[in-house]
């Protein structure tokens, strides 16, 4: 699949094919996001710095891609850009015939990554804003046990299931890793 599609599918994504007004970025350039594409079982991550209404850069595994809007069409390339569709977590860029791409969540990835939900981890680095658990405390499922800066936005992150904490592992303040341990409940025959 060329890098182009992933790029076409990056921007529908983000919803950044789409005139500023519309996608609600005017503040800050460039703007910098990425965006996690899955395809034929393969995670890729892409990049974008958005330098105006009408360019974007795109890097696909470490090759850049300029997209520009001429005439109210995308170019990626000097490619014209096919149509597009997103249907919930799924994008797919129609050109000689459709091709799939999922759009992956960091934050359910990382809540399903722990089958046993005993620990709550960081699904990014960021900056722990809140601990919502104490050691001893009874929690529900969905109960949220923090709340995580990054991105420039907060992720609560949420108890998967029913528990006792057992440990608290941040606080309030705190710079943390992707993956580092936050809150630690009983294991379910101990709780």
């Amino acid at each position: 699949v060329p890098g182009r599609h992933f790029a076409l599918a990056g921007m529908a994504a983000l919803g950044l094919d789409q005139p500023q007004a519309e996608a609600g970025f005017n503040l800050w350039r460039p703007l910098r996001r990425q965006v996690m594409l899955g395809h034929d079982g393969e995670e890729h991550l892409l990049k974008v710095r958005v330098l105006s209404e009408d360019m974007q850069l795109w890097t696909v595994a470490d090759h850049e891609l300029r997209a520009e809007r001429i005439g109210g069409r995308w170019k990626i390339d000097g490619h014209v850009a096919p149509a597009v569709s997103v249907a919930g977590d799924v994008v797919t860029v129609f050109d000689a015939y459709g091709i799939a791409f999922d759009v992956i969540d960091p934050l359910a990835r990382a809540a399903a990554a722990h089958g046993d939900g005993n620990i709550v981890e960081a699904p990014m680095p960021g900056l722990v804003r809140a601990i919502d658990a104490e050691v001893g405390q009874s929690v529900a499922k969905g109960d949220r046990l923090a709340v995580l800066e990054a991105m420039k936005m907060e992720h609560s992150l949420l108890a998967a299931r029913d528990g006792v904490v057992a440990e608290v592992l941040a606080q309030s303040g705190d710079q943390v890793e992707a993956g580092a341990a936050l809150v630690r409940l009983e294991a379910e025959e101990d709780a």
